[in-house]
């Protein structure tokens, strides 16, 4: 079965991270509470991100449900350490979200993480993680697609206003 950015949401098999079996290789990275981007930026240097793709769209049936809400921002972006893709994130705020929280709607190539975890109001859901067959259709990361790749997702509030973000983990960028 073949999973492409667009599915990825809706992937069957997300699970609650206490449920799952990561290897222990990933587990601090699938695990870590705080910013992802500072957690790279303190491993290895030349993190970079790349803004790959930020559109409105319809929102999936569930997610608008969620949110009571139609329309939203889907962000993609591909993080680098040293020039070698490390992990693509992809996240879903609804229009409610954008409308308050006017910065997250222009970040263009800042991180995410590096906004949200200066906010003193911001709140992280529980973290569901998944393993992902391989054969993962993701933009800009062509050389992983065969790999099987692990990932992870959450909720976050800020301010009240509910977002979700997921990251996959490419391979070939950390150290065993």
């Amino acid at each position: 079965m073949s999973v492409t950015s667009e599915d990825l949401f809706g992937y069957a098999g997300w699970r609650l991270l206490e449920m799952a079996a990561c290897p222990p290789l990933w587990l601090p990275w699938l695990s870590g509470q705080g910013s992802l981007t500072r957690q790279l930026k303190a491993y290895k240097p030349g993190f970079a991100l790349q803004l790959l793709q930020q559109q409105q769209l319809q929102l999936p049936a569930q997610l608008a449900e969620r949110w009571q809400c139609q329309y939203g921002l889907r962000r993609e972006v591909l993080m680098s350490l040293n020039g070698q893709a490390a992990v693509f994130a992809q996240s879903w705020l609804p229009t409610t979200t954008l409308n308050a929280l006017q910065p997250l709607a222009t970040l263009g190539e800042q991180p995410l993480g590096e906004y949200i975890f200066t906010q003193p109001q911001l709140s992280r859901g529980v973290i569901e993680v998944a393993c992902l067959p391989q054969g993962l259709d993701l933009p800009a990361a062509q050389d992983v697609a065969q790999a099987e790749l692990w990932g992870r997702r959450s909720y976050f509030s800020l301010q009240q206003h509910e977002f979700l973000v997921q990251e996959i983990f490419l391979t070939g960028w950390l150290d065993p």
